[in-house]
């Protein structure tokens, strides 16, 4: 690859982000109005709980479609590669390892799936719009962009709250779940807030600061 030329890929990398965004900002409104409606109805507990949302007949086709969109998601690192872009460690660890606990918790339908998949469709609503944005040449402010990693932090917060939630209601016979699945959930969403904590240290505080010591001594 070194040798070629990088490809500059522009309208369908604003084609593939608008779709992805498009796809996730639906997925959001449909998984969101199902969680808003447990919320309302049985409480912040039973949200978490209640396996219904993998059949439901709005939300189990959101969840069969937020399984099977882990895979072309990857097309993201695809796009780096060719466009020669610094490929972060973040960004291909967070896409293979969402992709596999999808995957292998999909089938057993575990309590917590419905914060875990609602939550990342609304984060990728955000993304992906901006992504396609700034592919298509506009300027986003950059308070935006800080938006989204906030985003991101607090999702892996949640995420690491609702497994200890589901451990801890699981010994009480009320959230159907495993205890591997629960610690791979806790493993994964922990490193995501370290990754994404420190993501947001280096690029928007440290930099900062090294900006306006750069600023100051001019």
């Amino acid at each position: 690859m070194k040798p070629r030329p990088k490809m500059n890929l522009r309208r369908p990398l604003v084609l593939w982000s608008l779709s992805l965004a498009l796809f996730s900002i639906i997925g959001a409104v449909r998984t969101g109005s199902y969680m808003l409606h447990i919320l309302s109805s049985s409480g912040f507990r039973r949200s978490i709980c209640d396996q219904s949302f993998y059949s439901g007949p709005v939300s189990k086709f959101w969840a069969y479609a937020f399984v099977l969109s882990k895979a072309p998601e990857l097309g993201d690192t695809a796009f780096i590669v060719l466009r020669k872009q610094k490929l972060l460690f973040l960004h291909w660890y967070h896409h293979i390892t969402v992709l596999l606990y999808s995957w292998y918790s999909y089938k057993d339908m575990v309590a917590g799936g419905g914060w875990f998949m609602t939550m990342n469709y609304a984060v990728h609503a955000l993304m992906y719009s901006y992504y396609a944005a700034r592919a298509g040449g506009v300027r986003v402010p950059r308070p935006f962009a800080v938006l989204i990693t906030s985003a991101q932090i607090a999702q892996m917060a949640m995420g690491l709250t609702v497994s200890g939630l589901v451990y801890g209601w699981m010994q009480q016979g009320d959230c159907p779940s495993r205890l591997d699945n629960i610690t791979w959930a806790a493993l994964m969403y922990l490193s995501y807030l370290l990754l994404f904590s420190n993501f947001f240290y280096q690029t928007y505080l440290r930099r900062h600061a090294a900006d306006a010591k750069a600023h100051k001594t001019e």
